[in-house]
């Protein structure tokens, strides 16, 4: 799978890790920034993942803030971008699950990276199963 993935300043620091994650689950990983811990404007970089996860069909996205909140709230005005705050592995599976979610949220300060790398892996792991979700998905687009 290719995911992009984009934080703030605030999650600067574990970027690097959380990609590491990924990449050990087999997923291609593409960096849209930052590139440093210089402050910034989380939605900058949850529309730039966003407009990537649309126009590059098939991809998905990891936006992560201090706290998650944010990015979750910019990435879901986003037409067909499903952004999903998780904060454990339930949470990730049922959003891949039943929400067919093609965004995941988390926060730096929320989450450590033991449990980050259980979300990680939950998400990676599980994708939509369709059927009776399939109909309750498409309500969410008004």
């Amino acid at each position: 799978m290719k995911i992009y993935i984009a934080t703030d300043h605030a999650a600067f620091c574990i970027k690097e890790n959380v990609k590491k994650i990924l990449q050990d689950l087999g997923n291609e990983v593409i960096d849209l920034g930052p590139m440093d811990d210089s402050r910034v404007d989380y939605p900058d970089f949850a529309h730039k993942l966003c407009e990537n996860v649309l126009n590059d069909l098939g991809t998905q996205g990891v936006l992560i803030c201090g706290t998650g909140i944010g990015m979750s709230l910019a990435a879901n005005k986003h037409k067909n971008i499903r952004a999903a705050l998780c904060h454990d592995s339930f949470t990730a599976k049922m959003a891949r699950e039943h929400n067919d979610a093609n965004v995941l949220c988390f926060g730096q300060r929320v989450v450590g990276l033991g449990v980050i790398e259980s979300i990680c892996k939950a998400w990676s792991e599980s994708s939509f199963e369709g059927g009776r979700h399939a109909n309750r998905v498409k309500k969410i687009e008004l």
